[in-house]
C-alpha cells in the first residue's frame, strides 16, 4: 500500500463502488416458482405452501413489474433452507462504458446475471475476515491497524497506535470521512475508505488479495463459481466492487443463517457469526451495527421481528430473519437517488415479503 494513499484512508477517505457489467437474460418466470439447478439449492415446490403465501408473493412481483417508477432487478425469498421464490425483472442499471466510466442502460435479469452488490461487499469481506482469523493468519480483531504495515512505522502516532482492525469492522476509526460527520473512535460513522484498509489486512495476512482468499476460503466452499470483485490499486474493493448472482447471495444469507455452516459444511466459525452479527454500536435511530453487517426491525403483525442485513447502495440488500427461518435477497438500481421515496421503494419489498411469509413452522 502507498504512503499517501495509507494516509488518506486513515484520514477516512472513501472510495465509490464501480459499475455493474452488462447483462442479458431470458424473460423471467411469471409466477416466481424456483427452478432446480445444479448449483446447491434445494427448491421448494408450488404445492409447498406452508414456507409462503405463493399468491400474496405473486401479486408483490407483479406490481413490481407493473410500476412505472420503479426500478427492482429482482426479489428471492429462502425459508427453512429452501429457495421458494425467484423473480427476476428488467429495468436500468449502470454498465462501464466503452472506453472509460458508466453508461446507464436497459438490462433483463435472469437467475445467471451478475448483479454489483456494492456495499454488501463489506458483510462477505467480515465473512472472510473471520475465516483468516480461525485460521491464526490475523491474531484477533484487537490488532493494532499499524502491526500490519511495518513498512509505515515512521507515519505512527499515540493517535493512530490506538486504531485497531476492530475500528474498521464497527465503523468507528474515529477520523473524518465525506460520509459521517468526525467522531471520538467509539462512536459509529459510515465511512466505505476504511475497507480499503480491511482489504490491504487481508492481503498482508493471508498472503492473497481478499477476492482470492474469498474464492478458496468462502466463494469454492459455497459453489459459488462466478463472480467478479473489482481491485483498485492492487486490492480488492472491499467497500462495494463484488458482483453475484442473486441465488449467491441467498447462500450468503443463508450461510449466516446457518451459523456458517452449508450442506453439513463448517464454513465460517459459528463464534464469528454470532460475534460479527451482534451489536456493538448505534448506528442510526432505528439500526446499530456488528461488524460490517447492519442489525434492524421490522413490524410483522403487530409485533417486532429482527434482521440481519447486508446492504448496498442502490437498492441490494441480503436480509436475514432468524425468528421467521427466513432469508430475503433485494437487487435495485437506485443509485443515484437518495430520497426518502426510494428508500421506502427498496425496504418496502422486504415488507411485503414478510407479509407474504407464513409463521414459523
Amino acid at each position: 500500500m502507498e504512503r499517501r494513499q495509507f494516509m488518506s484512508l486513515l484520514g477516512g477517505a472513501a472510495l465509490a463502488p464501480l459499475a455493474t457489467s452488462p447483462a442479458y437474460a431470458d424473460p423471467p418466470d411469471a409466477c416466481g416458482v424456483p427452478i432446480a439447478r445444479d448449483d446447491g439449492w434445494s427448491v421448494a415446490s408450488i404445492t409447498e405452501d406452508k414456507l409462503a403465501d405463493r399468491a400474496a408473493l405473486c401479486k408483490m412481483a407483479d406490481r413490481i413489474a407493473a410500476a412505472s417508477d420503479g426500478n427492482i432487478h429482482s426479489v428471492l425469498a429462502v425459508r427453512s433452507g429452501k429457495l421458494v421464490f425467484e423473480r427476476y425483472f428488467s429495468g436500468s442499471d449502470e454498465v462501464p462504458g466503452r472506453f472509460y466510466g458508466s453508461r446507464v442502460e436497459d438490462v433483463t435479469f435472469n437467475a445467471d446475471t451478475l448483479h454489483n452488490i456494492k456495499s454488501a461487499s463489506k458483510s462477505v469481506a467480515s465473512l472472510a475476515v473471520g475465516i483468516a482469523i480461525d485460521r491464526g493468519l490475523i491474531r484477533s480483531i484487537n490488532e493494532p491497524i499499524f502491526s500490519f504495515f511495518p513498512e509505515l512505522s515512521d507515519l505512527r502516532s499515540p493517535e493512530k497506535d490506538r486504531i485497531q482492525l476492530v475500528h474498521a469492522l464497527t465503523m468507528s476509526i474515529g477520523l473524518a470521512g465525506v460520509e459521517a460527520t468526525p467522531a471520538t473512535g467509539e462512536a459509529f460513522f459510515y465511512n466505505t475508505g476504511a475497507l480499503t484498509l480491511v482489504s490491504a489486512i487481508v492481503r498482508k495476512a493471508t498472503g492473497h488479495p481478499l477476492d482470492e482468499f474469498a474464492r478458496t476460503a468462502l466463494f469454492e466452499p459455497l459453489g459459488i463459481t462466478s463472480f467478479e470483485w473489482s481491485r483498485v490499486k492492487g486490492d480488492s474493493d472491499a467497500g462495494g466492487g463484488l458482483r453475484l448472482r442473486p441465488r449467491d447471495m441467498a447462500k450468503i444469507g443463508q450461510l449466516v443463517l446457518a451459523g456458517g455452516r452449508w450442506n453439513g459444511r463448517q464454513i465460517v466459525p459459528k463464534t464469528w457469526i454470532e460475534t460479527s452479527t451482534e451489536s456493538k454500536l448505534k448506528a442510526t435511530e432505528h439500526q446499530s451495527y456488528g461488524y460490517l453487517w447492519w442489525l434492524g426491525q421490522s413490524r410483522l403483525n403487530g409485533r417486532k421481528v429482527d434482521w440481519i442485513g447486508a446492504l448496498g447502495r442502490g437498492g441490494q440488500s441480503i436480509r436475514i430473519v432468524p425468528e421467521l427461518d427466513l432469508v430475503v435477497v433485494v437487487t435495485a438500481g437506485y443509485y443515484q437517488d437518495y430520497s426518502p421515496q426510494a428508500f421506502q421503494a427498496q425496504y418496502g419489498v422486504f415488507k411485503d415479503v414478510l407479509q407474504g411469509i407464513s409463521p414459523p413452522v
